[in-house]
């Protein structure tokens, strides 16, 4: 089938790409993500994968950045839940889906799940409810488990890998995270030299 893939990012879109080459099916890389902030990241992610579908002779069609229309889909779910990336993921979804029915595609698929800090099961609803909406085929996938093939690739490609899913709150949660992890590591390091002075 012609697909349609809508790919967050280039190291997510690896497993994608690989997967759906290997299903056989001809694929093409749509890059809709006004959920990324700030623009320059946004442009530094677009630079990321249009060199690698460059490099693999895909086609990519990037949408529109358009920020508010991403503000105005989320509304006031600000907190970091299933309902929040929904809302999120639908607008994505249906920015491929109606570019994919208006150019010939027979399906669309996604990048998204490749991430284990996503909502699989929400992206895979959503995906194949706006396939529905616009007459296409849903190719619902659960790549969490070749994730770290999609860092040995875009590793290997020499990819930006970025540290936070795209969004201005998931950018804020992920530094807050990492700060806790280094609490975390240095508690039980000191933990650790207190104990072996302890034995001593």
């Amino acid at each position: 089938m012609k697909v349609a893939l809508h790919a967050c990012c280039g190291p997510c879109s690896t497993v994608a790409l690989r997967e759906l080459s290997q299903q056989g099916h001809d694929t093409a890389i749509f890059f809709s993500n006004s959920n990324i902030h700030p623009e320059s990241e946004y442009l530094r992610r677009l630079d990321t994968i249009e060199a690698y579908a460059s490099a693999l002779g895909i086609e990519l069609v990037a949408d529109e950045y358009v920020p508010n229309r991403w503000i105005d889909a989320i509304g006031e779910c600000k907190e970091r839940t299933p309902e929040r990336c929904r809302r999120c993921y639908r607008l994505r979804f249906e920015r491929t889906a109606d570019f994919a029915a208006n150019n010939g595609f027979e399906a669309i698929a996604t990048s998204l799940s490749v991430s284990p800090y996503q909502f699989t099961q929400v992206i895979n609803e959503e995906l194949e409810a706006a396939a529905e909406r616009h007459g296409l085929v849903a190719l619902p996938a659960d790549y969490r488990e070749m994730y770290q093939d999609s860092v040995d690739l875009s590793r290997e490609a020499n990819m930006y890998r970025q540290n936070y899913c795209g969004c201005m709150y998931s950018m804020v949660e992920a530094a807050e995270e990492r700060t806790e992890r280094r609490k975390a590591r240095k508690a039980a390091k000191r933990a650790a030299k207190s104990a072996e002075g302890g034995e001593g």
